[in-house]
């Protein structure tokens, strides 16, 4: 048993890093509101930019 306490130590530590690295993945910042257009006619689905942003794609957007 003592010989595995050492191990259950390292794991349980790799696995937190790898969930605070997964928790931290994502934009900064608030949600974008939607636009005055999208809430009339009812179409909140797409995104709206604001003006005088720049969309900067990022590798995994496709699987989104």
């Amino acid at each position: 048993m003592q010989k595995s306490l050492p191990h259950l130590i390292r794991l349980t530590a790799v696995i937190a890093v790898i969930g605070l690295a997964v928790a931290g993945c994502g934009r900064k910042g608030d949600l974008d509101p939607p636009s005055a257009a999208a809430t009339k006619e009812g179409d909140v689905s797409k995104p709206t930019k604001q003006p005088g942003t720049v969309d900067k794609p990022f590798l995994l957007d496709p699987l989104l």
